[in-house]
């Protein structure tokens, strides 16, 4: 399925969408509270010896998630009033580590709402830094309990993937890898809600307009993929992937329209790609990443191999917030399957 790019619009409903401008100042003023991550080039990655591939090292960000900076995003806006009551968020992890870290550091409350499958390592995380952990047995009861805290409590829900301000602080990612590569024949980034994708690539595409911007999901969680190919958001009723990160079972019609405008297309990786990415990051790059940060890689050496072959092509590693043992469980997964086909 290719995606047609179309012309941006001032706002999708009532949410405005971000000029460069905007981009741009917003990256300045969150400086103090997030790292410019560092780019690495690799000319020689086996396999794809003819495709000079660029790696954007955001796992490396503060709280080991590219949401660390909507987090700040978020909160940076609040009120005195609204510092002073806190912030909720709904999380399979992530989120909740990045709006936790945020909340540390501004001194404000935070309550993260996490499915009781969250792992281990993000939930003590969260717990390290001092946010309340409320359990919820599924994503609807997460939001519906989100919501209510909002409501009973006035706590400030932190969208995890849409609106302006999310959305914002997600393209200063987008502002600073463009900073540092001028010259990029291609993006992959890696799609849940669609939220991270549409936001890189927004700001992506006002830099380098030529560049091609492609998205990547698990087979099992292709909620983009399928609201592209019906034409409006879509939910799923089921999911399964190891890449939890990217497990979302609907998108919002804001961060859709984005993703339907600027990405050339969305493909999908098995559960068994991932780890194999994960094992070629790990041997060549000497990086231990969590399956949804792999999720490029895995489209390059897969889906997009043929492709995007010769071109200069950029990956978005976005998090490495993954426990040693289940790490070292999808190596050997990836090392077993990789003995039986030799």
């Amino acid at each position: 399925m290719t995606v047609l790019n179309a012309p941006l619009p001032e706002a999708i409903g009532d949410i405005r969408v971000p000029t460069f401008d905007d981009i741009a100042r917003h990256h300045h003023a969150l400086a103090p509270w997030v790292v410019r991550t560092p780019v690495f080039e690799k000319h020689d990655f086996f396999s794809l010896e003819d495709t000079p591939v660029q790696f954007k090292f955001e796992m490396l960000q503060l709280a080991g998630t590219f949401r660390t900076r909507a987090a700040f995003s978020n909160m940076l806006t609040l009120t005195d009033a609204q510092r002073s009551r806190g912030v909720v968020c709904v999380s399979m992890g992530d989120q909740a580590v990045a709006v936790a870290y945020a909340a540390r550091r501004l001194g404000v409350g935070a309550k993260a709402v996490m499915l009781r499958s969250a792992p281990l390592a993000r939930v003590e995380a969260c717990a390290r830094l001092q946010a309340e952990i409320v359990f919820a047995d599924d994503g609807a009861q997460a939001y519906a309990i989100a919501e209510r805290l909002s409501v009973d409590e006035g706590l400030h829900l932190i969208h995890p993937f849409s609106g302006y301000q999310t959305t914002l602080g997600n393209a200063t990612l987008g502002y600073e890898w463009a900073t540092q590569s001028a010259n990029l024949d291609a993006l992959i980034l890696p799609v849940g809600s669609g939220g991270l994708a549409a936001s890189v690539a927004l700001a992506f595409r006002y830099a380098h307009p030529d560049c091609e911007i492609f998205g990547v999901e698990p087979e099992g969680a292709n909620v983009v993929s399928r609201s592209l190919a019906a034409g409006y958001p879509v939910r799923l009723a089921e999911m399964n992937s190891i890449a939890d990160s990217l497990m979302t079972p609907f998108t919002e019609t804001y961060s859709f329209e984005l993703c339907r405008r600027l990405l050339s297309d969305v493909v999908t990786v098995s559960d068994m790609a991932l780890a194999n990415a994960m094992l070629a990051l790990f041997e060549q790059v000497k990086l231990g990443v969590e399956p949804s940060c792999a999720a490029p890689l895995a489209a390059l050496l897969g889906p997009l191999r043929t492709r995007l072959a010769g071109r200069r092509v950029g990956l978005m590693l976005c998090g490495s917030n993954i426990s040693s043992d289940v790490f070292s469980h999808y190596l050997q997964r990836a090392r077993t399957a990789r003995e039986q086909r030799n």
